[in-house]
């Protein structure tokens, strides 16, 4: 007995052995991108084992990057040597960037698969749906861990193309016609600014002679290194949905389902576009004070443009995809400041938006599912027939607002210091933008928490319950996140963001000891402090004496033997249908600003909408089709006008 169990031991013991010396990385990439290509085969009708075979896989994977992070299987994985320069073309590489990204990445991918089962039921084109949301799962590892620029580029394009795929499944209420308008913008302005990065690209390689992301640095000084920054750049700005490249993301939410927003633009997308944004500025190049106020420019831009056409929104998915925008501005501001505090900062921000984004997106789908409805006019009350999904909304809305002590105050404070250290009294103006959007933010979510849950219930909702588990578990694990990173920022911040940059943030349960800076724990309890004395004050005050009287009107009490509210009976009693406060009206007047009132009549035309400039390549293009007349020896004349063109240029330099 005694030799059996040596021998189990040994077994045990090598087995161990022979996995930790395997690298985790392929499986994390290509264990969900085969199984989301085996899925397609699972029949039609078989709707309840796809569901909980693309839970599984999308769990596993989560396993996978959980062990990969901690089992230390990170190891590099090479494959398929390039022949015209040096490294390799299958080339994943784990570091302090990446890895906590693969994590979330996963997480997200797992938690939308999950929400999926019970929003996405008795929709269309489920057979479609799991495998596309697996295949974006292992194509966003494959993106977040490529070392070539070129695999890179391919699980990139490939998130694009699910994106495009998911979207064209469509929301319930969207007509076909919209979905196809709404993809197909998305997939030309990404296009287009992938287009910018592969040029960008290829001009780093000309620069460097290398493919291998690791292995690249170069100063951004001159005009085709800062030339190839800027392009990189936009095709990173595009993906994370800053200004200008940002009118996909509003146009998607109308017209995808709310799950694959939470999936796309509020997370996954997010950490794709600074993740390539923070390479650039961290490894790849070293920027100019020129290029770091441009990238501070975009962020303040971007932060506050967004949150204005936010407040005026009347559909809550149309209003989330704006602050999907505007909090980017947080995050490129912060990246863009060069200091280790502000560029933490905006990584920390990455990814607290992607959490509280998420959960936002998960309660409005929750809403959806159960009043039919986004339109805010139409909604309001729920908090009483929908408290868990009215909780959560409050948590990610306090975050995403900066109210600490949740995770959005956190990653915002750091933002404001990292500008204050770059030269606040240079850059005091981004620091009043960053600030006064963040106002903004909490008081459109005022807005949207009074018209979605609040006020009256229309007659129509009367009915409404709370959604199943399977929709809870989602949002109440982002919430829970919200709180933990907001309260214990030391663990996040310790473990994933400090050493990107090379900050040692002290360990929980300490204090973040440097000057300036947020103390979470010690902050939090003094909070809690002030919420018990002033919840005392008030226990203490209810023993005085107090007179409640009725509310009167036209002589008469109001919904007197009805049960009807004040704002019911004077209906009832003017004639009218409905009085309800809505909330929808509350920043309308903004709209009569004499400034603000001409910014929102041309960005909802679309005078700010970057695909207009296709208007402007169809004139050129019908101009150049002149030249192609079918004759050769046109063309022959142009060739050699090339070649000449050519002579000179290399003689001459």
């Amino acid at each position: 007995m005694a030799a059996d169990q040596g021998t189990r031991c040994r077994l045990c013991a090598s087995f161990e052995e022979a996995v930790g010396a395997m690298s985790m990385l392929p499986w994390v990439v290509f264990f969900p991108l085969i199984a989301g290509g085996l899925a397609f085969a699972i029949p039609s009708k078989s709707n309840r084992f796809r569901e909980v075979a693309s839970t599984v896989i999308a769990a596993v994977t989560f396993v996978l990057s959980v062990w990969m992070l901690v089992g230390g299987s990170g190891d590099p994985f090479n494959a398929v040597p390039l022949g015209f320069a040096t490294g390799y073309l299958v080339d994943l590489r784990m570091d302090v960037l990446n890895r906590f990204m693969v994590l979330f990445a996963s997480l997200f991918g797992l938690l939308v698969t999950v929400f999926s089962t019970g929003y996405m039921q008795g929709k269309s084109r489920l057979r479609e749906y799991y495998p596309y949301l697996l295949l974006t799962i292992g194509a966003a590892n494959g993106a977040l861990l490529a070392n070539n620029w070129l695999l890179f580029v391919g699980f990139f394009g490939l998130v694009l193309v699910t994106m495009f795929l998911l979207t064209t499944i469509g929301s319930s209420d969207a007509s076909p016609y919209k979905v196809m308008a709404s993809a197909s913008k998305s997939m030309i302005i990404l296009m287009a600014c992938d287009t910018a990065l592969i040029i960008g690209i290829g001009l780093l390689f000309a620069q460097t002679g290398s493919m291998t992301i690791s292995e690249t640095s170069l100063a951004a000084s001159g005009v085709v290194p800062v030339a190839a920054f800027v392009l990189i750049a936009v095709g990173a700005l595009s993906k994370a949905g800053a200004m200008p490249m940002h009118s996909w993301i509003p146009d998607m939410a109308v017209a995808a389902p709310t799950s694959v927003m939470a999936l796309l633009p509020a997370s996954i997308d997010k950490l794709l576009g600074i993740y390539l944004l923070a390479r650039l500025v961290l490894d790849v190049f070293t920027l100019s004070p020129g290029l770091n106020l441009f990238l501070m420019i975009v962020g303040a831009v971007t932060i506050v443009a967004a949150v204005v056409m936010a407040m005026v929104q009347h559909d809550l998915r149309k209003l989330l995809s704006f602050h999907a925008v505007s909090q980017v501005g947080y995050m490129v501001l912060g990246i863009g400041t060069g200091t280790p505090i502000g560029v933490a900062g905006g990584l920390f921000h990455m990814l607290n938006h992607a959490i509280y984004k998420a959960g936002l997106f998960f309660t409005a789908g929750a809403v959806e599912k159960k009043a039919g409805t986004m339109d805010l006019a139409e909604l309001g009350g729920l908090a009483r027939s929908m408290p868990f999904t009215f909780v959560t909304f409050a948590i990610c809305a306090l975050a995403i607002s900066g109210i600490p002590p949740l995770n959005g105050f956190v990653s915002k404070w750091m933002v404001y210091q990292g500008l204050i250290e770059a030269g606040a009294d240079r850059y005091w103006i981004f620091l009043v933008a960053a600030m006064f959007g963040s106002a903004l933010t909490l008081a459109s979510f005022v807005k949207v928490g009074h018209a979605v849950f609040l006020g009256e219930t229309p007659r129509g909702l009367s009915g409404v319950t709370e959604v199943g588990p399977s929709m809870r578990f989602a949002p109440a694990v982002l919430a829970t996140l919200c709180v933990v990173f907001g309260i214990a920022a030391q663990v996040p911040l310790v473990h994933f963001v400090g050493p990107i940059v090379g900050l040692k943030f002290p360990g929980f349960p300490e204090a973040i000891s440097m000057g300036g800076l947020w103390s979470p724990t010690l902050g939090t309890a003094l909070l809690a402090l002030a919420l018990l004395l002033g919840y005392g004050f008030y226990l203490v005050s209810r023993h005085g004496k107090m007179r409640t009287v009725s509310v009167y009107l036209g002589g008469e009490t109001a919904g007197e033997g009805s049960g009807d509210s004040l704002s019911t009976a004077y209906a009832r009693n003017q004639g009218l249908a409905d009085t309800r406060v809505r909330g929808t009206e509350f920043y309308d007047s903004i709209r009569e600003l004499p400034v603000l009132r001409a910014l929102y009549d041309k960005g909802e035309s679309g005078v700010f909408d970057i695909q207009r400039l296709g208007k402007v390549a169809r004139p050129v293009g019908r101009a150049l089709s002149v030249l192609h007349s079918g004759r050769l020896s046109t063309y022959v004349a142009w060739i050699i006008l090339a070649i000449v063109v050519l002579l000179v240029v290399v003689v001459t330099s």
